[in-house]
């Protein structure tokens, strides 16, 4: 059997870079091998630096190059660069911006989308190497960044012009892989002998979306794209209680039944929107639009129009619609490989839009949100 190697996550790199052009400034010295603290997990990551040059006597560039390992990651071999410069004055002792590459967040007036964990990497890793009156600012550059966008979900997000530095952790794992779903299986075995109320959630926005509205980051699982065999193990553990928070374009896939998410194996969205909303009588004109819709946050913009302009609710009665069939449907999908009768786990659900703003809980979400915080 093949096993799937493990390699870092795009912030890891970009943190690398900046302490090599950092290491630079101080000592003229260019590093061939950087050391990043990851902090999440709590281990130490040997980072290859490509490339040192100093600028100016105030700035200098480092560069390295991505390696998520075996994950299906298009940003594998891409170049990652760090401009680091000397500030003057008062101030963070570390600021951190987005150069060319680095996404803007729509939702946040052109904020770089540099996120909770990257920011704390660079920060807590370049800080050791500073006196406490010193300052500099960190320019992360992507120069491939803003095509290898165009072939990623970001838009969805809110996230234009460049990729992200998301994540919750350094590892970067392959996620396709029955490896993967062993790894995930093993984390939730470990959390379900703690609580027996979980959140699962498919990728990064839910994890981090999650915690930012307080749920207890002990209780989230990841599950990526198997949330049906992760949903079954679950009821094995004998989780009495589980919530699913996801962006609405891919939980809604669980509403038509879909139980392993990946757009190769299975789409439907159009099709499942399509049906509640007409299930909800929405006239067949506008039902077209929706069928039509490139993505289904196009077709969520679309039906908000029609509320701003008519004064309806077909937001609130179609996606509530969506959230209880998923739950229903995540029940019926449980009880089919569950041995537990009754006792089988509960399921609820939480889905949020590309701006992370959530746009419905289910009646059993709503129930179970108090219990996980």
């Amino acid at each position: 059997m093949t096993i799937s190697r493990s390699g870092y996550t795009l912030p890891v790199f970009a943190c690398a870079a900046a302490v090599a052009a950092l290491h630079w400034l101080r000592h003229r010295q260019p590093l061939t091998e950087v050391a990043v603290d990851l902090i999440e997990p709590a281990q130490i990551a040997e980072i290859t630096i490509e490339q040192v040059a100093g600028l100016s006597e105030n700035s200098a560039l480092a560069i390295t190059r991505s390696e998520p390992g075996d994950n299906l990651d298009l940003t594998k071999n891409t170049p990652i660069w760090a401009l680091v410069e000397w500030e003057q004055g008062e101030g963070e002792a570390v600021v951190i911006q987005g150069g060319e590459g680095i996404g803007k967040q729509e939702n946040g007036e052109g904020k770089a989308a540099i996120y909770a964990y990257a920011q704390r990497l660079l920060q807590e890793n370049l800080r050791r190497s500073l006196a406490p009156n010193e300052r500099i600012r960190v320019t992360i550059i992507l120069p491939a960044g803003r095509s290898l966008a165009v072939r990623t979900s970001n838009a969805a997000f809110g996230v234009v012009e460049g990729l992200s530095l998301l994540g919750t952790t350094g590892i970067s794992q392959p996620l396709s892989t029955p490896e993967q779903l062993t790894a995930f299986r093993a984390d939730l075995e470990q959390k379900a002998s703690k609580f027996d109320s979980l959140v699962f959630c498919i990728g990064e926005n839910g994890l981090d979306l999650a915690q930012k509205i307080g749920i207890n980051p002990e209780r989230l699982v990841k599950t990526a794209n198997w949330l049906g065999p992760m949903l079954v193990a679950a009821d094995v553990l004998g989780v009495k209680e589980i919530l699913l928070f996801g962006y609405h374009g891919k939980l809604m896939k669980l509403a038509g039944g879909i139980f392993h998410t990946h757009h190769h194996l299975a789409d439907g969205r159009r099709e499942i929107l399509a049906t509640y909303c007409s299930l909800a009588g929405l006239k067949q004109p506008d039902i077209q639009v929706v069928f039509d819709s490139p993505t289904a946050e196009a077709a969520l913009t679309y039906l908000r129009s029609l509320d701003a302009n008519t004064g309806s609710d077909w937001v609130n009665q179609v996606y509530s619609a969506i959230a209880q069939a998923i739950d229903t449907r995540s029940q019926e999908y449980i009880q089919s490989h569950s041995n537990r009768g009754a006792a089988a786990t509960v399921c609820g659900s939480v889905l949020f839009d590309r701006d992370r703003k959530i746009i419905v809980k289910s009646k059993t979400a709503c129930m179970l949100s108090g219990k996980l915080c």
